[in-house]
């Protein structure tokens, strides 16, 4: 329990711990982009119906598999919080919740598998593409039933702080993966030529892996935790599993929204033409590697934070959150002294130099301003992953609902509609874009500072004194 004082960090040692924390994930999240363009790549060779298949059957997939991690991703605050309290035996009990939430969810998943495979139908896309994107995704429940499991396993390590454990099982099945996405699509190295199917099992191949790697680097005491779950009864286990359902459902559709906002961004930018189009693609290429390690760090900030507000020492929330942020803030700004000031060399690797001068003159205009996204998305992701340590993902989650859906999209698609074969909007699109993001951050930071104030826990109500 909380002394009623507590200790004031350094500056200096708050941003060393955020390194320390956060480093392994950025890296880990590097990674993953890496896999990822190994991946499209290779089915944007293979043919052009791979090619064409490729982008609806990805993008379904990877939906269905955000809800499920990012419902299980709450096990994460909860180990966390659990470490703070300095509980040993409530941090693998944590995680043996969100083992069994998981195995839970897989089995739902799995049993999806049928529906799933029939959404290419909805689609009109010509047969082979349909069977394609069938053949996609039916193994993808498969791959995202072993990403889920994972999920709550690396969520167990990041909760605890120990970070190189993630990040060092995934680099090993981002490796292993990116060698069988590469010979299972092509049909080398001795392995079979398998097209769109051997890119989904290179996938499942990955996660494999990193399954294999959490259970070797697990404690002892973890199956002993799992152990104490199942000895509880099944009314208390499914009473528990309903609440971790109830916290993480939020962080899940969160993330699904979020995903189905760049999705609809995407759409709607091809809507100013196919000049507009081919010049977002590229632009979107590079957004990603500006973005997606910036989530390592926004994950390492909400460790953090769990770990004080277990502690209940709130008064260190703030400092971590300054820390964090000067953390990204370097990161975003080498990021866009690149793109606003050598746009040209950014682009050159994603086939800029292929397109015609009126793409590249777009694409030039677009990456200028691609820094408002990144700066926006900085502090609304940070923003987002500290609510979710206070057990408040839910409100995240409203106004996710309300400023992307019910605002920024219906503005966006009015400007697009009113102004179509106007490549040159694209730039405004983007910034309207970020804009909104820039105000999910401002009200998650204004939440936060509401729940700092009041010494607030709605994850774990009963260890504090609101």
């Amino acid at each position: 329990m909380s002394t009623g004082i507590e200790a004031r960090p350094t500056g200096l040692a708050t941003v060393r711990e955020v390194v320390r924390v956060s480093v392994p994930l950025m890296f880990g999240m590097a990674g993953n982009l890496v896999l990822m363009l190994v991946d499209r790549i290779s089915l944007a060779r293979y043919s052009a119906n791979t090619l064409e298949a490729s982008g609806p059957a990805v993008f379904t997939a990877t939906t269905l598999i955000m809800l499920t991690t990012g419902i299980v991703g709450i096990t994460r605050s909860y180990v966390a919080q659990a470490k703070g309290r300095d509980d040993q035996q409530g941090t693998l009990d944590e995680g043996a919740n969100g083992l069994l939430l998981a195995a839970v969810l897989c089995v739902l998943l799995l049993l999806a598998t049928p529906l799933v495979a029939k959404v290419p139908e909805l689609s009109g896309q010509q047969p082979a593409v349909e069977a394609l994107e069938a053949q996609f995704l039916r193994l993808s429940t498969l791959y995202g039933s072993v990403m889920t499991l994972n999920m709550a396993l690396s969520s167990y390590f990041n909760g605890m702080g120990r970070t190189r454990v993630p990040m060092t099982v995934g680099l090993i099945g981002q490796v292993v993966g990116m060698v069988m996405t590469v010979g299972l699509v092509f049909g080398k190295f001795g392995l079979p030529e398998l097209g769109m199917r051997g890119s989904a099992l290179g996938t499942l191949s990955a996660v494999s892996v990193m399954f294999i790697g959490y259970l070797v680097c697990l404690p002892r005491g973890y199956a002993a935790g799992v152990g104490r779950l199942l000895r509880r009864g099944p009314a208390r286990v499914a009473e528990t599993l309903w609440q971790r359902l109830g916290k993480g459902a939020p962080a899940g559709g969160s993330m699904c929204l979020e995903e189905l906002g760049q999705t609809a961004f995407v759409w709607l930018a091809g809507g100013l033409g196919t000049l507009a189009l081919a010049a977002n693609n590229v632009a979107l290429s590079v957004n990603y590697t500006a973005v997606i390690p910036l989530i390592g760090l926004g994950i390492g900030c909400n460790i953090l934070c769990g770990n004080a507000v277990g502690a209940e020492e709130f008064a260190k929330v703030p400092h971590i959150i300054k820390a964090t942020l000067a953390v990204c803030g370097s990161y975003v700004a080498v990021v866009a002294f690149c793109q606003v000031l050598l746009p040209k060399v950014l682009l050159a690797p994603f086939g800029l130099h292929e397109a015609g001068p009126q793409v590249v003159a777009s694409a030039v205009d677009t990456s200028r301003v691609l820094w408002t996204y990144s700066a926006a998305f900085m502090f609304s992701m940070v923003g987002s992953s500290v609510l979710e340590c206070f057990g408040l993902a839910r409100y995240g989650f409203l106004t996710r609902v309300v400023l992307m859906w019910v605002l920024c999209i219906p503005i966006i698609a009015v400007i697009v509609l009113t102004h179509h074969g106007h490549a040159g909007l694209l730039p405004v699109i983007w910034v309207v874009f970020s804009f909104f993001e820039a105000v999910m951050a401002v009200v998650c930071f204004r939440r936060i500072r509401q729940a700092v104030a009041s010494r607030e826990n709605q994850l774990v109500p009963s260890v504090t004194s609101v």
